[in-house]
């Protein structure tokens, strides 16, 4: 499923405004970019570039933003249809937030396993 720059772009937007406000009142100094592929020889749907929240101590100040990259080729790749990409932008946005507050790999894929079962039994 391809779309244009312009709608993937908005379909992000969308997710990032999804965050629940708890977190999303946290989130500083972040840009959030589409990018159509990720650095030659990695496979990423997204990533994040920063110091995590949880790490940054009083130092931490006149900083560029961190950024959180999602690449929207490998993303439409797994896609048949809108709402799958959709879907999709939104996992890999919400991991990559995920990493800015300081969660680890092996956390985030943990808490997206428990949604993915909470969601099948949904079904």
């Amino acid at each position: 499923m391809r779309l244009t720059r312009e709608k993937f772009q908005q379909l992000v937007e969308e997710a990032f405004k999804n965050i629940p406000k708890k977190y999303l009142r946290k989130i500083d100094n972040v840009a959030i970019l589409v990018e159509d592929y990720p650095p030659p020889g990695q496979s990423l749907l997204g990533l994040y570039h920063g110091v995590p929240l949880k790490h940054r101590g009083s130092y931490y100040g006149n900083i560029p933003p961190d950024v959180i990259v999602l690449y929207k080729v490998p993303i439409e790749s797994l896609c048949q249809t809108k709402e799958q990409v959709r879907e999709k932008i939104e996992e890999v946005l919400w991991h990559e937030v995920g990493h800015y507050f300081g969660l680890d790999e092996k956390t985030l894929r943990e808490i997206e396993l428990w949604k993915l079962n909470k969601n099948r039994k949904k079904h």
